[in-house]
């Protein structure tokens, strides 16, 4: 297969698994859907609780390829349902069903991003959402247990991301890169998925292998 393909069919398997949009820049719009039946004491209350029950589920599914997975657990655990709706730009419902007890619907969820970034660093998650607002760049921390074929791994990454791979300087089995902030969340997911372990620690992201 042709570099060009893979490309494309790597774009295509972020974009389903992220529920993302990807244009020029990397801006990304979180949507996702979350199939809900519920059963409570009236159908008001089984819709109410369905709502809660699928901002949850969407807010963790949308942002666990971005953030600190066990951090973000707890933190959606422990917020009020009131305040994870202040990150929801919009919302829609289809396949609603009814009965006096039951709610049941395939709802529809569009986070905002900025909210979703203050909400993260107010509570301290680490994570690397886009930033399409800013143009700079971010620092990665390369430690290689074999320098040749992991940095050949990572040339590999780079090239299917179509990303420059700016090296500022590196020695022995280590290297610190200057990437496009905009490609951040892109490179940490293509990186993960080859096996590479990482954390983000003061605005840095730190990779391994």
């Amino acid at each position: 297969m042709q570099s060009s393909d893979m490309y494309k069919l790597k774009l295509l398997f972020i974009a389903l698994l992220c529920s993302v949009t990807v244009s020029s820049g990397w801006t990304a719009q979180l949507q996702g859907v979350a199939s809900v039946n519920v059963t409570s004491d009236t159908a008001a209350a089984a819709k109410n609780m369905a709502f809660d029950e699928a901002r949850q589920q969407i807010v963790f599914d949308l942002l666990r390829q971005y953030a600190d997975v066990n951090a973000l657990q707890e933190l959606i655990k422990n917020t009020k349902s009131s305040d994870l709706a202040n990150l929801i730009s919009s919302s829609s419902i289809d396949g609603e069903k009814l009965s006096d007890t039951t709610y049941s619907a395939n709802i529809s969820m569009v986070l905002d991003i900025d909210a979703v970034r203050n909400w993260l660093a107010e509570n301290a998650v680490q994570n690397w959402l886009p930033d399409e607002r800013v143009r700079d760049v971010f620092i990665v921390s390369v430690n290689m247990s074999d320098a040749i074929n992991n940095w050949a791994d990572l040339n590999r990454i780079a090239r299917a991301e179509n990303i420059d791979l700016g090296t500022k300087y590196m020695t022995g089995n280590s290297a610190t890169l200057e990437l496009p902030t905009s490609s951040r969340g892109a490179f940490t997911i293509a990186i993960r998925e080859s096996g590479w372990r990482f954390a983000s620690q003061d605005g840095i992201l730190r990779i391994w292998k």
